[in-house]
């Protein structure tokens, strides 16, 4: 029964890790460079989503379609001043600007939000759902399901979509893009814009459970980072299916040993998987042409 429990809530917690590292696999195969502030993406998108729905009073789908688009326009500011000035001088200075803007958008949240968690009502309210002999809310089942369907609408966009083959494009031969018309600069804020709505996604499934506060992304952005460096940062569905891993594994060891143990284990075990893997679990070494 504890295990049920444990691998239920580690596919919900798995997948919110997935969305956020997906993100990181988006920007990183576009543009060789990621954003250190997804784990503030993520806040913002509950923060907005709170606002909007709890504050302004707006339906949820609306708050949620408003919290998703001001999470884009965030995700190209984000490229825009933390990481394109830097890249054109080939400097590797974005890795700090992207970490000291989500400082400043956590730290702008604080002030303007305040200490306090806030609730964000659940979308998916009703009675428990017996599974397996336990009772699981509406909510451990829509969350896991999201992130699924949200890998393989990014698989689908990839190869079906106008932007997502221009994106190809950028990542196969951004010279060669170029060439064939298409708009490489403004195909990487495309990808920003879509890794930080991944993001936003995961904080509004996830703040009913862990409540919205202006730090609440900042462990998982850590650990999705970790994910997507385990999953194989090159690999969609790598860096998904690490993160569910990654959540399984965190809630067997909370539940069979004790919180105390969760983050020691668990990175332990990433660097060790590493170590072993370097290019990740579903990753492949790059080839570089001399």
């Amino acid at each position: 029964m504890l295990v049920t429990s444990a691998l239920i809530s580690g596919l919900g917690l798995g997948s919110m890790y997935g969305l956020l590292a997906l993100g990181f696999y988006m920007t990183y195969s576009v543009s060789s460079t990621v954003n250190f502030s997804q784990g503030s993406s993520m806040m913002l998108g509950a923060v907005f989503a709170y606002a909007l729905s709890v504050k302004a009073g707006w339906p949820f789908p609306l708050a949620v379609t408003g919290a998703l688009l001001l999470c884009a326009i965030y995700g190209v500011i984000v490229e825009r001043v933390g990481v394109r000035p830097f890249v054109r001088r080939g400097s590797n200075a974005w890795l700090m600007a992207t970490v000291a803007i989500g400082i400043i958008a956590d730290n702008a949240v604080l002030f303007t939000f305040g200490k306090e968690p806030r609730a964000l009502p659940a979308p998916f309210a009703g009675e428990p759902l017996q599974l397996f002999g336990i009772g699981v809310s509406l909510s451990q089942i829509v969350i896991p399901l999201t992130g699924l369907a949200l890998a393989a609408l990014l698989h689908f966009m990839s190869r079906r979509t106008r932007l997502g083959t221009a994106l190809l494009a950028v990542v196969q031969n951004r010279d060669a893009a170029s060439l064939m018309g298409i708009n490489v600069s403004a195909a990487i804020s495309a990808a920003f814009a879509v890794s930080t709505v991944f993001a936003g996604i995961a904080g509004i499934l996830i703040a009913p459970i862990f409540n919205v506060h202006s730090d609440m992304g900042t462990l998982f952005g850590l650990k999705a980072f970790a994910v997507a460096i385990l999953g194989g940062i090159t690999s969609a569905w790598g860096v998904m299916l690490a993160g569910l891993l990654f959540g399984v594994t965190e809630a067997l060891i909370t539940a069979l040993l004790g919180s105390g143990y969760t983050q020691i284990l668990t990175f332990t075990l990433v660097i060790v998987a590493l170590a072993i893997v370097p290019n990740g679990l579903f990753g492949r070494a790059e080839v570089k042409k001399v």
